[in-house]
């Protein structure tokens, strides 16, 4: 018999201890998640310069209709870390909710996996991740100036904001992966206003959507917004480019997003495009096309089977699909709302789901007797219409001349709103004209709201039941007098709460 040079040599590694080895694993990449808080998709370039975004985008493939799963923070980061939906999330999917022990983030699981796992800036918050008995963050360990060591690790400059992830590098065990959060507070509010104006922006540059009223109050916040987008931009280039001098840049997923929209009425905290619609662009030579666009749908929800495809671990039963995959994308994305702030009595929910396709908006309220801004009550951020962040265009938008003078615009972001709203893209791109009631459009009415439905049942949502287990849910804000709605604390920190409410706003 003669034997193959394979089978020759095998004896011989025997003698020596040996064994042949198998060919080596494929190097496992990093993971680098850079997410803004509160930009919306699109960004006016003539406003805001973004070099960072743009250059991760000749490098990578931008993602045209990549849709938040929940227009509120804390819901949005849930459905990031677990793959699903705001509705399978439970407490997780509310502002100020926790986190259950038995749902699994994609950080930990790629932490168990090998990974050198963290975070800075705006992780899974605002919420009391630890109040359901969860004892492992669903991030991993915190990486913020505050918490440097002393002295400061060599080569490290708090001052600049990738410093923190210089911190997490240092600390990272030679040779494993990495997987690191990197989560900006900008251009969250609260903005210093007129520096949009001083920085050198133009009111007469913007480009007024038709929901708000075109005065200069607005137009010099919007340009507030945008010195706000660049700032965040800046960041992100300090991150590539501490990534880059490691060496590690081509060896890293790096994708850069919003949790929702921008902190505007009939934006944030609503179903419409510029609450949901987020930038989106992902890098990883090799494996990710260069210079691409896709104008399929992806959802936030399809981040952790991205993360976990990458790093070459499972990701069956997951709701979201792999960026990565080569099945093609969907044609539609679902949004959801249930209760940001508390803002209604008894801390009522404003449930709300949405179906967006590339010809249609369709949005169920559930409960449309309900204020969707939350209305008079005197909600937890001690303002009126409390689901609006507070800024110049929320004082303008409340203020009598308004109402008065721009009635239409008014009721568009304030105004209670219709079971069923139906919005036809190619005519009213700002989904400002419902067409519910319109016969020219009932097929399309008819369609969305049985497909909608059918998502909605197939994947658990106990609205389609009847059922509302949010309102339960403890709201846990601990300072300020939104403490007073937090039933997780004593009465008697509660009442002391209360009493920063004693003098209610004008």
């Amino acid at each position: 018999m003669t034997l193959t040079r394979r089978q020759a040599g095998a004896p011989l590694l025997a003698a020596f201890g040996l064994t042949r080895c198998a060919k080596p694993a494929p190097k496992r990449p990093n993971i680098l998640f850079v997410i803004a808080d509160d930009q919306s998709w699109p960004v006016d370039r003539t406003l805001a310069a973004t070099p960072a975004f743009d250059r991760l985008a000749s490098q990578g493939t931008v993602f045209d209709h990549a849709f938040s799963a929940c227009p509120s923070c804390t819901a949005s980061r849930s459905a990031v870390l677990t793959g699903r939906p705001i509705w399978q999330t439970r407490e997780a999917g509310v502002l100020y909710g926790s986190f259950p022990t038995d749902l699994e983030t994609f950080p930990n699981q790629l932490a168990a996996a090998g990974y050198h796992t963290g975070f800075t800036g705006k992780g899974w918050a605002p919420g009391n991740w630890q109040a359901l008995g969860r004892t492992k963050h669903p991030i991993g360990r915190e990486y913020n100036s505050h918490r440097f060591p002393e002295p400061v690790p060599a080569g490290i400059d708090p001052r600049n904001p990738a410093a923190n992830f210089a911190h997490f590098l240092a600390d990272r065990p030679a040779g494993a992966p990495f997987c690191f959060w990197f989560g900006s507070t900008e251009p969250h509010r609260v903005y210093k206003q007129g520096i949009g104006l001083g920085s050198g922006r133009k009111l007469e540059h913007v480009t007024m959507p038709p929901y708000w009223p075109d005065v200069p109050q607005i137009r010099g916040d919007i340009l507030d917004y945008y010195y706000e987008v660049e700032w965040f931009d800046r960041q992100l280039g300090r991150v590539i480019a501490h990534l880059e001098q490691t060496g590690e840049l081509d060896n890293t997923l790096v994708v850069a997003t919003s949790d929702n929209g921008t902190p505007f009425p009939r934006a944030k905290v609503n179903l419409y495009d510029p609450g949901v619609r987020m930038p989106l662009v992902m890098r990883w030579p090799g494996h990710v096309p260069a210079g691409r666009r896709v104008g399929q749908f992806v959802s936030h929800t399809d981040f952790a089977p991205t993360f976990l495809q990458a790093a070459g671990l499972p990701v069956a039963g997951l709701p979201g699909r792999s960026l990565l995959a080569s099945a093609p994308g969907r044609d539609h994305a679902v949004t959801a709302l249930e209760r940001h702030t508390m803002c209604r009595p008894e801390g009522a929910t404003y449930p709300v789901r949405a179906l967006r396709t590339a010809e249609y908006l369709y949005i169920r309220n559930f409960q449309p007797n309900r204020w969707p801004t939350g209305g008079e009550f005197i909600s937890s951020n001690f303002t009126r219409h409390g689901d609006v962040d507070a800024g110049p265009v929320k004082t303008y938008m409340e203020s009598d001349a308004c109402q008065r003078n721009h009635a239409r615009q008014y009721q568009l972001c304030y105004g209670r709103r219709p079971a069923e709203e139906l919005y036809h893209l190619a005519t009213d791109p700002h989904q400002v004209v419902n067409v519910s009631t319109n016969t020219q459009h009932a097929e399309a009415l008819k369609s969305h709201a049985a497909r909608l439905e059918q998502i909605l049942r197939a994947s658990g949502d106990p609205r389609m039941e009847g059922k509302d287990p949010w309102q339960n849910y403890i709201y846990h804000q601990t300072t300020g007098y939104g403490a007073s709605f937090n039933l997780s604390l004593p009465e008697e920190a509660r009442a002391k709460a209360r009493a920063l409410g004693a003098h209610k706003p004008e």
